[in-house]
């Protein structure tokens, strides 16, 4: 699982029949500390209503995507599976 940033919707004319009623999100992979992740953002199936500037939980692999999801033998990549409101950081030492 990582942290990442809504920073847009796609709108697919045609989809999978088990992705129906689903959004499709562009998440931006952020670091620990807040910051963007090199490398384009992902495609993932919305399993919590996120928004755009919204952090988000994402499930990347494809059984823990679509079990989160609650759609088992679907195409998915990866999955929004909660809203992030705060990041606790602290130092072991």
């Amino acid at each position: 699982m990582i942290l990442g940033r809504v920073v847009g919707e796609c709108v697919a004319s045609q989809k999978d029949p088990s992705h129906e009623g689903r959004k499709l999100l562009m998440v931006q992979p952020l670091t620990l500390d807040g910051g963007d992740q090199p490398g384009p953002p992902v495609l993932a199936l919305d399993a919590v209503d996120a928004g755009i500037g919204d952090r988000v939980l994402l499930a990347l692999e494809g059984f823990s995507a679509m079990t989160a999801v609650g759609r088992p033998n679907s195409p998915i990549d990866a999955a929004a599976i909660g809203v992030i409101d705060t990041v606790d950081i602290t130092d072991p030492a």
